[in-house]
């Protein structure tokens, strides 16, 4: 019932005017995007004060604008490749990123999962169900130059899983990350 009332084609948008009229009975969550709305705000900001290095962060979504003091990228660990020591294989050695003049933004269930009656639970759902992902993927990064748009790409291809949203990425160019739950780990 609840699927019956939601989905993006009952939006009505009005892009001239900067509106989006809903019809009732659904709400618009933009949640998906909000850290890295908020990291690109606050970069635009900085730019706009005169600041041309730094790095902001927002629950685990980046944005680099120039270089560190030294001269040097910022650089920055990718989530679910080597900080959880109990789904890695020995002696990983910790995936780090230079990142200058991009956002890159990481979406999964690390954080955000159960298990009940032998099944994981993410807090993805996927739109085409209205249930949890049912996949096996633990975390998707993306780089791109706007954080916004590399959060909201790093869900999409959580959504899609490994090999749909794998493909997905190849197709439009993307630069991502699938990290994959298996049985070693």
């Amino acid at each position: 019932a609840a699927r019956a009332r939601v989905g993006f084609e009952r939006l009505q948008l009005s892009p001239a005017e900067r509106r989006v009229l809903q019809p009732g009975g659904a709400q618009l969550d933009l949640s998906g995007i909000a850290k890295g709305f908020g990291v690109d705000l606050v970069a635009r900001t900085l730019q706009r004060l005169g600041f041309g290095h730094f790095l902001v962060e927002v629950g685990g979504e980046l944005r680099a604008s120039g270089q560190r003091p030294d001269g040097q990228p910022w650089r920055v660990q990718i989530a679910g490749v080597a900080d959880d020591g109990a789904r890695q294989p020995p002696r990983a050695a910790p995936r780090v990123l230079p990142l200058r003049d991009r956002a890159v933004a990481t979406s999964g269930d690390h954080w955000h999962a159960f298990e009940l009656g032998g099944r994981r639970y993410s807090h993805t759902l996927d739109p085409r169900t209205g249930e949890p992902v049912l996949h096996r993927l633990s975390s998707v990064t993306v780089l791109h130059a706007e954080c916004m748009q590399a959060d909201a790409l790093a869900t999409v291809l959580t959504v899609l899983g490994p090999h749909e949203g794998l493909a997905f990425a190849q197709r439009q160019g993307i630069a991502a990350l699938l990290c994959e739950h298996t049985d070693a780990g």
